[in-house]
């Protein structure tokens, strides 16, 4: 199966959502099922077929979770060489055609968040600048078309 990469602060997210799923979640659901049951009649019971739905799920997302951990490549991104390349873990700082700055740091899939400046290895503009160094100019392409930015500095941090 294939690996996919993940910082230690993304595979610890996951981490600690599977613990309060298991620890917490997990045992109130049952409590809940278990307390629909004595309603009575579960045909018509809709505490228990809710209840029974939110276990459903957390045993979906549980699984989900063990899978992606298990399948994960845990990278140290305190560990990596500064090459002076942009490669996965980098933050990069940009400036597009009109000077804005955008700074971007390049994470597995299941810790982007664009909001927060955080971009899959799968994204465009994560591969466009995948090798690249400080001062080049990428190419990426936009869903509203293409975008040339000018990688102005590359940091390598932890996390």
């Amino acid at each position: 199966m294939k690996r996919t990469p993940m910082t230690l602060r993304g595979a610890e997210q996951l981490r600690t959502e599977l613990r309060r799923l298991k620890s917490e979640d997990r045992p109130r659901v049952i409590k809940a099922i278990a307390e629909a049951r004595g309603h009575g009649d579960l045909s018509e019971n809709a505490e228990y077929h809710a209840a029974r739905e939110q276990q459903g799920f957390i045993e979906g997302r549980i699984g989900e979770l063990e899978t992606k951990l298990s399948n994960a490549e845990i990278i140290d991104t305190a560990r990596l060489p500064d090459t002076g390349r942009v490669v996965f873990g980098t933050t990069v700082e940009l400036v597009d055609e009109e000077g804005a700055r955008r700074t971007v740091t390049i994470v597995g899939e299941d810790e982007a968040d664009v909001r927060t400046g955080r971009v899959s290895i799968t994204s465009p503009i994560a591969r466009a600048l995948v090798g690249r160094s400080e001062g080049d100019v990428v190419e990426v392409a936009a869903p509203g078309g293409p975008r040339s930015y000018e990688i102005a500095a590359i940091r390598f941090e932890s996390g």
